[in-house]
C-alpha cells in the first residue's frame, strides 16, 4: 500500500501541475450554460432525480473535471454519455466542474438497519486489516468531502446504487480510470455485502 500511495501522489503531482492554471480559471457561470447538457440525469443543481446517475452537487471540481475529460477522451466509458462531452474543451470540463463544486451537496438517509450500517461505518472509518481494505476515509476524509488536491472526490450523500455499481465496476475491471488501479485493487477485496454496506453509509455520511 505504500508503494500505491507514493505512485498516486507522483501522478497526482504531474495532473495537478497540468492543470493549475485551468482550474484557476474555472468560471462557474460559464458551466452552469454548459452543464444544461447535463440537467436531464443530473439535476438542475447537480441532485439526481434518479437513482442510477450520481449527484454532482459539491463533488470536487478536480475530480469532476477528470471524469468529464476522461469520457471525451474514451478513458472512461459511460454509455449514457456517449456524445455528450465530445465537444467539451478542457476549459470547458473545468468550468461546468467549477459550477457543480459550488452547489450544495445532497443530504442523504442512511438505511437504519443496525448491521449494515455498523459495517458500513466499520469499513468507511478502520477498513478491514484481514483483508487488506483500506480506510475509505483516509482519502475521502471522515465526512466524505474529498481532497481536490489529491483528486479524490466526495462520497457524501451520494446515491447508494450508484456507489454500490462504481465498486463493482472497479472490482471486475470494467472501470479502471483511477490512477494506480488503486480502487480496482481495494473494490477486488470487498465482497457484495461489504461493498453494499459502504454504499448505504455514505449516503447518510455528511
Amino acid at each position: 500500500m505504500r508503494k500505491l500511495l507514493a505512485s498516486l501522489a507522483i501522478t497526482m503531482g504531474a495532473v495537478g501541475a497540468a492543470h493549475a492554471d485551468l482550474a484557476a480559471d474555472a468560471d462557474a457561470a460559464a458551466g452552469s450554460e454548459k452543464a444544461q447538457t447535463c440537467v436531464a440525469c443530473h439535476g438542475q443543481e447537480g441532485i439526481s432525480p434518479s437513482p442510477a446517475f450520481p449527484h454532482l452537487a459539491g463533488q470536487q471540481a478536480s475530480y469532476l473535471a477528470k471524469q468529464i475529460m476522461d469520457i471525451r477522451d474514451g478513458e472512461r466509458v459511460v454509455a449514457q454519455m456517449a456524445g455528450l462531452v465530445d465537444d467539451f474543451s478542457d476549459q470547458d470540463a473545468w468550468d461546468v466542474a467549477a459550477y457543480y463544486a459550488d452547489q450544495d451537496a445532497n443530504l442523504g438517509q442512511a438505511d437504519s438497519d443496525e448491521m449494515l450500517v455498523e459495517r458500513g461505518r466499520e469499513l468507511y472509518r478502520a477498513g478491514d486489516a484481514s483483508k487488506g481494505i483500506p480506510a475509505c476515509a483516509a482519502c475521502h476524509t471522515p465526512t466524505g468531502v474529498g481532497i481536490g488536491s489529491a483528486v479524490y472526490p466526495a462520497l457524501s450523500g451520494q446515491v447508494d446504487d450508484y456507489t454500490l455499481s462504481t465498486l463493482q465496476a472497479f472490482a471486475a475491471g470494467e472501470r479502471n480510470n483511477d490512477p494506480a488501479n488503486m480502487m480496482g485493487d481495494i473494490a477486488s477485496k470487498m465482497s457484495d455485502e461489504d461493498m453494499e454496506a459502504v454504499a448505504n453509509y455514505v449516503l447518510g455520511l455528511h
